[in-house]
């Protein structure tokens, strides 16, 4: 007979526990409470008023509440709140319990007096780990990292690393991979969970061991560890220091983070807001979006003074004004697919010279081609629309030559500011929008300049 599906209904699950903290039950409260998912668990603590978390805090250990709370970073804005209902000394303890990484995760959210606080409070061996970590700068491996593994030494047998391994993983953020040291804790190996379990029980560690390691640098940055671990398809990564001294590992959960980060990054990047923005209030939301709407503001003004350039032009011919939307909104289109493309393979890591030349050089023939379909195809509409196929050649090669200008300039502007040390996400889809329409305003009318006879 097939169990029942597990589900988890927040209301009522609401209630039973809210039932159990105002009757003061504290056996029920733990009984139902710790019996839900870790997940449900956060969302539960997260649903109740302040007065009734604080409640919980008498009815949970430390360690209990640790478990629960490494959840919950990623649903809300800031952990500060949470931290400061609760006695200092049973943040604390709940911090030291935590994985190292993540702890370092909340702190790095508060204020510096509030985190030396707490590393006061908690024990010497949790507080020195913390520390360690807090020194790393972020986005880099050593900022991700936790000090939680397991080690063993070559010169021992499986049945002594299984007894190592039994001690050790309580407190392991992963046990999937075991880590061979020497005694200077240098990295000279690493076997599998599976290795381990398979092979004899006398068999020397050294006999099993891998010694082909993929591991990362301290100071590599996190976006290329995720790379590593995507290639290489790990649960995990050692982290090394200049001597290949170990100093922690990375795990792929921390990885997805990462990569959530930086997606969410690029989208802000390409739509110039930050699409984390949580805030319902709209004067809020609004003061964090006009600085970059200002900024395109008078970026876009530039447009239209080169338009006020050409005036004469269009009082000569006053069919043109027709069209300038239609070749600036498409230009734009192209330049910002063709950014997205780039900003996509410079994350990838495709960074080699010849890859990066290949990439402008791609854009720039699919710009063209691209430009050239549209163009024919527009030429040919206008031709028959106005009855005038002059009027369709210039907006036809118009929009050819903006649109190849606007695909390389979405593919070399990210290429150039990754050069430059600059997110290359920041060179937004609104920005090259603005960029192209000046460009092809320009095109525009000076290819027209030369046609203006035939059209008057």
């Amino acid at each position: 007979m097939l169990e029942p599906q597990y589900e988890f209904d927040l209301d009522e699950a609401l209630a039973k526990i809210r039932e159990s903290l105002q009757g003061e039950d504290i056996e029920k409260f733990r009984s139902d409470f710790l019996d839900y998912h870790l997940y449900d668990q956060a969302q539960i603590y997260l649903a109740l008023a302040p007065e009734e978390r604080i409640t919980m805090y008498n009815y949970l250990s430390a360690n209990e509440m640790a478990d629960m709370f490494e959840i919950i970073e990623e649903d809300v804005e800031s952990i500060e709140a949470y931290l400061l209902e609760m006695n200092n000394q049973y943040a604390a303890d709940m911090l030291a319990n935590m994985y190292a990484d993540n702890a370092v995760d909340m702190l790095k959210q508060l204020k510096d007096e509030r985190i030396w606080l707490y590393l006061r409070l908690m024990p010497v061996e949790s507080a020195k780990e913390i520390r360690a970590l807090l020194n790393y700068k972020d986005e880099t491996a050593g900022a991700i990292m936790t000090p939680e593994f397991v080690s063993i030494v070559a010169n021992q047998t499986v049945r002594s690393a299984m007894a190592i391994l039994k001690s050790k993983a309580p407190n392991a953020e992963t046990i999937y991979y075991i880590y061979v040291v020497n005694v200077d804790n240098v990295l000279v190996g690493v076997i599998s969970l599976r290795d381990l379990i398979v092979n004899d029980e006398d068999m020397m560690i050294g006999d099993i061991m891998s010694e082909r390691i993929v591991s990362v640098n301290v100071n590599e940055g996190q976006e290329d560890v995720a790379h590593k671990i995507r290639d290489y398809d790990f649960l995990a990564v050692p982290v090394v220091d200049e001597n290949n001294v170990l100093l922690g590992i990375i795990t792929v959960d921390d990885i997805i983070d990462v990569i959530d980060e930086e997606a969410i990054s690029d989208f802000s990047g390409l739509a110039g807001v930050d699409v984390e923005e949580q805030s319902e209030n709209p004067f809020v939301a609004a003061s964090k979006r006009l600085p970059w709407l200002i900024t395109l503001l008078f970026l876009g003004m530039g447009t239209s003074t080169l338009i006020s350039q050409y005036q004469g032009l269009i009082s000569d011919a006053s069919i043109l004004s027709v069209f300038v939307t239609l070749i600036t909104g498409t230009s734009g289109n192209a330049g910002t697919q063709s950014l997205a493309v780039a900003v996509r393979k410079i994350g990838m890591q495709d960074d080699e010279e010849k890859n990066l030349f290949r990439t402008i050089l791609s854009e720039l023939a699919t710009g063209f081609i691209s430009g050239l379909v549209t163009g024919v195809s527009i030429a040919l509409v206008i031709g028959v629309w106005k009855q005038n196929f002059i009027l369709g050649g210039i907006i036809g090669i118009s929009m050819l030559v903006a649109i190849t200008v606007a695909n390389l300039a979405g593919s070399l502007i990210p290429v150039l500011m990754d050069r430059l040390g600059f997110d290359p996400a920041v060179a937004s889809g609104p920005f090259i929008s603005t960029f192209s329409d000046l460009t092809s305003v320009l095109i525009y009318f000076n290819i027209a300049k030369h046609f203006i006879s035939t059209l008057m």
